[in-house]
């Protein structure tokens, strides 16, 4: 005699994977408040500067909270499980870096000098609101497009040329135009554009797929000295090549920045990606060396070098120093709390909205508060990075995450170093805050990638597949 069980009391079951929470509404939230913010600030600037709330507060609060609604909405369908604070902080920063150009715009001295040197003027936050949209434009395909970040290892050495290519096009006669003594910039159709912005995105591709297949050798180390493993000879090859790059941009090009950019991101990944300590010494004192030797005979260096040593001692015969000590001068009477926005007089130096010197309103009119304030947003957009790249699964993305992440804070302490005097001032734009196309639509698409990094770190796995021979079970009794 034989019963058979109902088939219900012993159905395996299939348990899903148990992922991390998707956070959109946690991400829409912090938006509000980063399209409130910048309003507030916008109407904070015109009651100071006009004595009335500005015409355009509406026009401007719908547009850029239409922008961060276009970001959200397209991270919410492609790119669900995607870090909920990269985008309201990059919101933030774009929209005071609008609020922050446009009070530069109403002041009449930046207005009587560019008359007096263009015979016009042309305000800059229209243009940098046209700017950002083409940066989330650009945010918005990265996200849509880019399915999986191991797709882009394919193109490791290709990733190489196109690179060193946008590095060389500011040399091509008759395309690169000299800006301030600096040769970074090409001019296309009357439009100017800064090559090595979407360069430090690229060539971080190459480092990543580079250093992830030579890591073990790179890591191996012949003797020891003073403490540290030296690499072995053969392996200081690629360190060799990318230094010497990074001396030939800083001479031909007169560009200290984008030198320490390129070549300090290179050895943040490569110490992330063989953990030698010995790889950071060699780096800091290659670096040292070579800004030593080029500084003496690189005119640009050179001038920037001088200002920085005493900026007060050549101030009336230099521009340079008179740039830094105005800045200097700026973060003093700010104090801790600050003049108030659009109260104080950074803008008698030069066209500070288009240069690294908008940190210096920042520091006048919103004090050293203000200024613990940009830093800390920043800091958490590199902490967010730095997270996600503990979280991703795959070398590559690990080492991509973190590259992008130490270009980003590379470029946040040459600038703020340079303009509060703690380093030669090296000419590269504020992420997000100074008025610049090719800086704030690179940044975008920088953050675009490390969303969706993010999203394939914290997507959660497919449940595995049920068995069918257990799904039902029968038993039979004698």
């Amino acid at each position: 005699m034989s019963s058979t069980t109902n088939p219900s009391t012993h159905h395996t079951s299939t348990i899903g994977a148990i992922g991390a929470p998707s956070r959109r509404n946690t991400e829409l939230a912090l938006l509000v408040f980063a399209v409130v913010i910048p309003v507030f600030a916008y109407a904070n600037v015109g009651l100071a500067v006009n004595d009335q709330v500005p015409s355009g507060l509406l026009g401007y609060g719908l547009g850029l909270g239409l922008l961060a609604a276009v970001g959200h909405l397209v991270v919410r369908k492609f790119a669900p499980y995607a870090d909920p604070l990269l985008l309201p902080l990059a919101t933030l920063l774009n929209g005071l870096g609008l609020v922050l150009i446009w009070r530069l715009d109403q002041s009449p001295r930046l207005q009587q000098r560019a008359e007096s040197l263009f015979g016009s003027f042309s305000p800059d936050a229209p243009k940098q609101l046209l700017y950002s949209a083409l940066g989330i434009a650009l945010f918005v395909a990265v996200v849509m497009l880019l399915k999986d970040h191991r797709i882009l290892q394919r193109y490791t050495y290709i990733s190489m040329v196109a690179a060193i290519v946008l590095l060389l096009l500011p040399l091509v006669p008759g395309l690169g135009a000299n800006v301030n003594g600096a040769k970074i910039w090409i001019s296309i159709g009357g439009f100017s554009i800064q090559p090595g912005e979407f360069a430090k995105i690229i060539i971080a591709v190459f480092f990543s797929g580079y250093l992830m297949v030579k890591r073990d050798a790179l890591a191996l180390a012949s003797r020891r000295f003073m403490g540290l493993y030296l690499p072995r000879g053969r392996d200081l090859g690629p360190i060799l090549t990318l230094w010497a790059v990074s001396l030939l941009i800083l001479i031909f090009e007169n560009d200290l920045g984008t030198s320490l950019l390129f070549f300090g991101m290179f050895v943040i990944m490569l110490y992330v990606a063989t953990e030698r300590t010995s790889w950071i010494v060699i780096g800091l004192l290659m670096s040292a060396g070579g800004a030593v030797v080029v500084s003496t005979f690189a005119s640009q260096v050179k001038v920037r070098v001088t200002a920085w040593l005493d900026p007060f001692g050549c101030y009336e015969t230099s521009g340079a120093c008179e740039q830094i000590g105005q800045s200097i001068m700026s973060f003093g009477s700010g104090g801790v709390l600050g003049t108030g926005l659009g109260q104080g007089n950074s803008d008698l130096i030069g066209f500070a909205a288009n240069s690294d010197f908008i940190f210096a309103t920042v520091g006048e009119e919103l004090g050293l508060a203000g200024v613990m304030a940009f830093l800390l947003l920043y800091g958490l957009i590199i902490e967010r990075g730095i997270r996600t790249a503990l979280a991703a699964r795959d070398p590559f993305g690990k080492l991509f995450a973190t590259g992008l992440s130490g270009a980003f804070a590379l470029q946040i302490f040459v600038v703020a170093g340079g303009v509060m005097g703690l380093i030669p001032l090296t000419g590269m734009t504020m992420p997000f805050l100074a008025s610049g196309g090719s800086s704030v639509i690179a940044n975008w698409a920088l953050i675009g990638i490390l969303l969706r990094i993010s999203d394939t770190a914290r997507r959660p796995a497919p449940a595995p597949a049920s068995n069918p021979d257990a799904e039902m079970t029968q038993v039979v009794r004698p």
